[in-house]
């Protein structure tokens, strides 16, 4: 049995890079996927010195006189005329400041003089202007290789005119429940089955990466049954994830089936609870994971091992996101061999507790959870007060 990082150190450093392609921003395409090139400006930004506001451009050292009101200047439209002193240009939101204008006045603090004169009431005033390339110049990397694209990143993409991003093929995972117990959702289960939850669950996680996921079933508990859907899913993905069959029972075959055709397991076991039985192997078609049968653990270590993997074939660095909050109640264990990882729920403002939980078969604790708390190895007891990092799910 190996601890988690010795498993997380060997999952990652076997990842290998997924090629690129184009994909439009236009249609959405771009969404969720991992840059995969360094993008610079082809413009500066703003392109001109931009007006923040409605309001009037003028020269702030004639505040404190009546100004002429020379033109309108539109967003959209040049200004045909330079301010001079005792002048202003009416000017909206988005519009190029005019040659002569150093600052731009509220519309609401002026007041009419007179046929197209004003006066500043306030007291003073900002620029309100945005200046010619202030946040970006001509040239400089507005995004860069690695980056997990997402609507904000889309809209620099398009200020910038890349509208073909460079980015990492998906990732094709292949999903495998294995047990002769296990039904599909849509069966009854009779005496001693029970619905096969992993695979759509594994799916669903897998698809929250980018990855495109297939689910390829149930694998009986028998040599043929497992051999086939893997050597089928092997064939189609470059990863392979098979739920159940990884334990020491009698019908537990996964590991016997993947060394049979042609996979290198790195670990069969790792220090993590729930999640002690879980295997990764690499072969020259790909890799494998083979994760607990148990939905919390198959959930687990999903998030914790084969969600970072998947990105790094894409060529992003995955951080999960963690909130540092109170822990309201002591926790206590006895058996401190491995890591543990609990589901918790926050509670008013920067606290968090834990909630009923009955094992690695309770799913529906982890549909309470906002996320997942580490009791480290030979760790008995977090006492109550403690600020704790929870890993957000």
């Amino acid at each position: 049995m190996i601890s988690f990082e010795q498993a997380f150190e060997s999952v990652m450093g076997a990842a290998r890079r997924l090629g690129t392609e184009r994909v439009s921003i236009v249609d959405g395409g771009a969404l969720n996927r991992v840059l995969r090139e360094n993008v610079a400006s082809d413009i500066d930004m703003p392109p001109f010195n931009k007006s923040a506001m409605d309001g009037f451009a003028c020269r702030r050292a004639d505040l404190g006189n009546e100004l002429a009101v020379i033109e309108t200047i539109a967003a959209g439209s040049q200004p045909k005329k330079e301010v001079g002193p005792n002048q202003c240009a009416k000017i909206m939101t988005g519009a190029v400041v005019p040659e002569g204008a150093d600052c731009v006045i509220m519309v609401e603090y002026t007041q009419s003089a007179g046929e197209n004169r004003i006066r500043f009431t306030g007291g003073s005033t900002k620029d309100n202007i945005c200046l010619k390339a202030e946040d970006v110049r001509k040239g400089d990397l507005v995004l860069l290789a690695g980056v997990l694209i997402k609507a904000q990143h889309i809209a620099v993409l398009a200020t910038v005119g890349c509208v073909e991003p460079l980015v990492s093929v998906r990732p094709k995972v292949g999903i495998i429940a294995t047990g002769n117990e296990i039904v599909e959702p849509d069966k009854k289960p009779a005496a001693g089955q029970i619905r096969n939850s992993n695979a759509f669950q594994l799916s669903a996680q897998a698809a929250n990466t980018g990855a495109i996921a297939t689910n390829y079933g149930i694998a009986a508990d028998t040599q043929d049954a497992l051999e086939a859907k893997l050597k089928w899913a092997m064939s189609e993905n470059d990863v392979v994830i098979l739920s159940g069959g990884v334990s020491m029972g009698e019908y537990d075959l996964v590991r016997e089936i993947l060394k049979k055709n042609g996979v290198e397991l790195l670990f069969e076991k790792v220090a993590v609870k729930p999640g002690k039985p879980m295997v990764f192997g690499v072969s020259d078609e790909g890799f494998c994971f083979g994760v607990p049968g148990n939905p919390v653990s198959t959930f687990v270590m999903f998030e914790l091992l084969v969600k970072p993997f998947l990105f790094k074939m894409m060529g992003h660095d995955f951080k999960p996101a963690v909130s540092r909050r109170q822990l309201e109640r002591t926790i206590a264990r006895k058996e401190t061999e491995r890591e543990s990882w609990l589901p918790v729920v926050f509670t008013g403002e920067d606290r968090v507790t834990n909630i009923e939980y009955h094992g690695s078969a309770h799913i529906n604790a982890l549909c309470k959870a906002d996320g997942l708390l580490c009791v480290p190895a030979g760790v008995a007891e977090i006492k109550g007060g403690t600020i704790v990092a929870v890993r957000q799910i």
